[in-house]
């Protein structure tokens, strides 16, 4: 089992930054490719962005590319989403998922491990 604990959100305006962070307790964290998923009010939860085991690869959803990085340190087992450039879209719940994989997915089904989520409000 994987416990995670999202942090970091808040209310920002256009044009600003924010950086996430997602704890992790239990198992090896090390072993565990991570991801954000976002979903706003009514709509489904979408990819963001992914990192595999030791942070070699890195995945974005193209509406994030340029803007957001995702990081890892396994040493403090956490994950991290830098947002800079932050728009009104951005707006919603975000998520940190961990898998039983070394490997990245941009498909929530293969997480087996949620946090609860973390609000992120953008302002025009």
């Amino acid at each position: 089992q994987v416990q995670l604990v999202e942090s970091g959100g808040g209310l920002v305006q256009a044009g600003g930054s924010l950086r996430l962070s997602c704890a992790a307790s239990g198992r090896t964290f090390s072993t565990n490719a991570m991801g954000w998923f976002r979903q706003a009010p009514g709509k489904e939860r979408n990819f963001v962005a992914a990192i595999n085991w030791n942070g070699g690869s890195t995945y974005y959803a193209d509406s994030v590319k340029g803007r957001f990085t995702i990081s890892r340190d396994n040493a403090k087992n956490t994950v991290y989403l830098q947002m800079n450039s932050l728009k009104p879209e951005d707006t919603a719940v975000y998520y940190c998922g961990a898998r039983d994989y070394r490997g990245t997915s941009y498909n929530a089904k293969d997480y087996a491990y949620w946090g609860p989520g973390t609000q992120v409000t953008v302002s025009s």
